[in-house]
């Protein structure tokens, strides 16, 4: 269980911060950046929510990611190379993977393929979504830099790569109930 009763704890002055089994790395550390981004997608994926109405079924599975997304920041933390959950280490699982996957592809099949690129707008909910989605990208590229140098949960990297299409679908889902994706439309604006 998690307990903060002091929010500054000055161990950080130096430049460090500490992982979960207590070595101390610098703040810019490939680890640290990635453990950022991911923080800075969730950050994103909590602004999306606040654009859905409040009896929203988007919500729930918004809100379960953004838990799991905190999971995924532990398991970013924790070094080793066993990246079996247990008491000791919070590691994203296949399950939590599979769900994504089994959520986007519910999500998908309601929706006509797409014959463009989408561009990220159209309304303040999808735009929204799709800024959670190239967060969630730029998260993704943080935690390969990092795999190049530490080991890093297989699941983990599969989690937020998924992360990225899942916010893409449901992008498109609520677009389509709206005024539907706006498409790319190339060469557009050329004399």
């Amino acid at each position: 269980m998690v307990k903060l009763n002091k929010i500054y704890t000055r161990t950080g002055d130096a430049g460090t911060t500490g992982l979960v089994d207590g070595s101390r790395v610098a703040k810019n550390d490939a680890r640290m950046m990635a453990i950022g981004e991911v923080d800075e997608a969730n950050c994103a994926i909590g602004a999306a929510i606040t654009w859905l109405e409040p009896d929203a079924p988007e919500r729930v599975m918004l809100r379960r990611i953004q838990n799991e997304m905190f999971d995924l920041g532990a398991d970013i933390a924790t070094p080793g190379e066993d990246f079996a959950p247990s008491d000791a280490a919070l590691r994203i699982t296949s399950a939590q993977v599979e769900r994504l996957e089994s959520e986007i592809d519910r999500m998908n099949q309601a929706l006509s393929p797409l014959t463009s690129f989408i561009l990220p707008g159209g309304s303040g909910q999808v735009a929204a979504l799709h800024m959670a989605r190239a967060i969630a990208r730029r998260a993704e590229r943080a935690m390969v830099g990092a795999a190049a140098q530490v080991a890093l949960n297989p699941q983990a990297m599969a989690y937020i790569n998924r992360l990225s299409d899942h916010l893409f679908v449901l992008a498109r889902r609520i677009a389509a109930t709206r005024e539907g994706d706006v498409l790319w439309e190339p060469g557009r604006s050329r004399q």
